[in-house]
């Protein structure tokens, strides 16, 4: 089993942390969170992301970022860049209870939660969230730092920009392009394209 260390200790990390179990490919040796010590979900906490720089030359250590995504990306940009910076890498985790085709694509620092379903010749960016229940139809692409929410079905050839945030539940019809940084809120249903910088109320 590869070492891994996962950088956020909050509620969307214990998601994580069954998902990155139920791969049985890592072993996860501490969290790095900057407001809390001791232990957390029994996994030591070894200090903030600054104790990367210490073991930086250990590269053969894994990183996971288990920070969420709603109100913002740039928490979770910031760290995927300095972990990167720092040439740890940033693997791709796909829980063993989702279903990804062969034909698809998934890029580093990104992670699939339970029960996600990708189809073919779909492509996932860097560093983004797909969670619980999400659908992703035949020919979707989705840019860098995203979080597909819980239950959101994306249709077929949707193309999401980079830094965008579709809540859960949310529908996209198929063919429609969601632009760079929106927020698409809860339970939306989207039926036309989404220019860039866009906050939808449902």
């Amino acid at each position: 089993m590869r070492k891994i260390i996962l950088i956020g200790a909050g509620g969307h990390a214990k998601s994580c942390i069954d998902v990155i179990k139920s791969t049985r490919k890592y072993k996860i040796i501490g969290i790095l969170d900057k407001d809390k010590k001791g232990r957390f979900e029994n996994i030591k906490i070894l200090g903030n992301e600054n104790y990367l720089n210490k073991i930086k030359k250990k590269t053969s250590i894994s990183v996971s970022i288990t920070v969420g995504q709603i109100k913002s990306y740039r928490l979770r940009e910031n760290l995927f860049e300095k972990v990167k910076n720092l040439k740890f890498n940033l693997p791709k985790i796909v829980s063993k209870y989702s279903l990804v085709s062969k034909k698809s694509s998934i890029d580093q620092g990104t992670m699939i939660f339970h029960n996600v379903f990708i189809n073919s010749n779909v492509t996932v960016g860097k560093n983004c969230i797909i969670n619980t229940s999400a659908l992703l139809e035949h020919d979707v692409t989705i840019g860098d730092n995203c979080h597909i929410s819980t239950g959101s079905i994306l249709n077929g050839g949707v193309i999401i920009g980079n830094r965008t945030f579709i809540g859960s539940g949310s529908r996209i019809k198929e063919g429609v392009k969601v632009g760079n940084n929106c927020i698409i809120g809860m339970g939306s249903i989207i039926k036309k394209d989404i220019s860039d910088f866009s906050v939808i109320k449902k």
